[in-house]
């Protein structure tokens, strides 16, 4: 029956007089709310829990270098001497990290839509592969995309329209979907509120989401359930990792549940994480650069003292992984790092905000002793993530092999040229200014240097260590010919 306005007026009365519901004074229950109202998975929300609460606790998300050991020795893929078992595909599946928009280069689209060689995308050529190591082996490998809602349309019409013939077998899809996390208001920790625009309230977990997202979908009951045991994992703008048999089959005669591929660090390698072991429990793990305290910039920096950096190649043994989730009650616990940023990115003004993000590879840790790392040549690490970058691997630094995959021209030694691009060739299209005729030849070019507009013609070749330089604001332009060890 319609409530009468006394009645109604006695049930506002009452909601005043009544101590407010928990989830308005527990600021953890806020964010599960919002989260359920949202449609996050149970994992999503179990995995945020965990990370908000390290976030609340008085204990520091730090990683001091005097907590941890310098790693000297590690076994080598090029000492390893076992016989690569194809049988072991059948039982592998291949999943590729592809929930990065690209927008620090300027995209709106999947960062791996970007073509790399010709007309082929990143994605092009990771389905080439892919189809490769099938036709090669007369088997199966299962492929996995983790799209995020933003990448998912673009990427899966690509595949769709150019490779209709690389669905798995079974019922196995191609995709699933990675999760969102509240952002969290820097100033009371609450959810963060931005009415203009909702969307803006949420952010990308961080590649840790893996886990949960696997485990949120139903993706690692799948796998198990058609006889997959083994995944190897990388991130699509890393045209170098490759299936790869001799890894595989070491990875599964070593009966480790985690293993991770890292290369020896270089002046270019200064800022990403590198592997260490706890001083306290001897394990292996992970530390990045959110997690390095100021004082100890100099030695997190120092690529002789922390020789290793970690790739972010992985290999997992899916049975292994599955009971660490139900031993964690579906959560992974990686350590959690907290970046500070504004609720609208392109608002400075606006709210400040934090943003709890985890590594996957972190998980090294949470695997105990029985995790591996293994040293991996460079050529397994060609990855995007600026347009000098972008520069490098479109030049003749390197190469596409047979079987589609970019690696260093061997006439490199496994040490890329170090590309500085000025702010102005910050984003692709910038980019494209800078080389409208295609990229230099950069074989044997060890730093490249640019400030200020120019305009590179084909056919110039630079060696050495080279800078563009141009204080004014008219482009110059660098005709065809060698340049080496010059400054123009």
């Amino acid at each position: 029956a319609k409530q009468s306005w006394w009645e109604r007026l006695m049930e506002s009365a009452m909601d005043c007089l009544s101590p407010k519901p928990s989830y308005l004074t527990n600021p953890t229950l806020r964010f599960v709310r919002k989260m359920k109202h949202a449609g996050c998975t149970r994992s999503a929300i179990d995995a945020f829990v965990h990370n908000y609460e390290q976030l609340r606790s008085a204990a520091s998300m730090m990683i001091p270098e005097d907590a941890i050991f310098p790693v000297d020795q590690l076994p080598a893929l090029e000492d390893i001497s076992v016989q690569p078992d194809r049988s072991l595909l059948q039982h592998t599946v291949m999943l590729k990290l592809n929930g990065g928009l690209g927008t620090g280069m300027g995209l709106e689209k999947a960062k791996s839509l970007l073509p790399i060689s010709g007309d082929d995308t990143f994605l092009d050529l990771i389905a080439k592969q892919v189809l490769h190591m099938r036709h090669a082996s007369g088997g199966s490998l299962a492929f996995l995309l983790m799209n995020s809602f933003s990448t998912s349309a673009d990427s899966m019409a690509l595949l769709k329209h150019n490779f209709p013939n690389l669905s798995n077998e079974g019922e196995l899809p191609l995709e699933f979907l990675q999760n969102k996390a509240p952002k969290v208001s820097a100033a009371d920790l609450s959810p963060a509120s931005w009415p203009a625009n909702p969307e803006l309230e949420w952010c990308p977990p961080g590649h840790g989401d893996l886990y949960p997202a696997m485990e949120g979908s139903g993706t690692l009951d799948r796998l198990l359930r058609e006889g997959y045991k083994y995944m190897f994992v990388s991130n699509s703008d890393n045209l170098g990792a490759t299936m790869d048999l001799t890894l595989l089959t070491w990875f599964a005669q070593s009966g480790a549940p985690f293993a991770m591929e890292v290369a020896a660090r270089t002046d270019s390698d200064k800022k990403g994480g590198h592997l260490a072991r706890s001083a306290e429990t001897g394990g292996l793990l992970l530390r990045e650069s959110a997690q390095c305290p100021e004082e100890d910039e100099a030695r997190f920096a120092d690529v002789n003292r922390h020789r290793f950096f970690n790739t972010n190649n992985l290999w997992l043994d899916l049975e292994a992984l599955q009971k660490k989730m139900r031993l964690g009650k579906g959560v992974m616990p990686l350590p959690v790092m907290s970046n500070k940023k504004t609720v609208d990115p392109r608002d400075k003004a606006s709210a400040a905000v934090l943003q709890l993000e985890t590594a996957m590879g972190a998980a090294i840790q949470c695997f105990g002793a029985e995790a591996k790392a293994i040293l991996t040549p460079r050529s397994r690490f060609a990855p995007v993530k600026t347009t000098g970058d972008l520069l490098a691997l479109k030049s003749d630094a390197y190469e596409v092999t047979p079987e589609h995959c970019v690696t260093l021209a061997p006439e490199r030694k496994g040490v890329p040229p170090i590309i500085k691009l000025d702010g102005s060739y910050k984003f692709c299209d910038q980019l494209a200014t800078l080389i409208p005729d295609g990229a230099p030849s950069l074989l044997r070019c060890t730093k490249l240097t640019v400030e200020g507009p120019f305009v590179i013609e084909s056919g110039v070749v630079f060696q050495g260590e080279v800078k563009l330089i141009n204080p004014s604001d008219q482009p110059r332009t660098v005709p065809a010919g060698v340049y080496k060890d010059a400054t123009l």
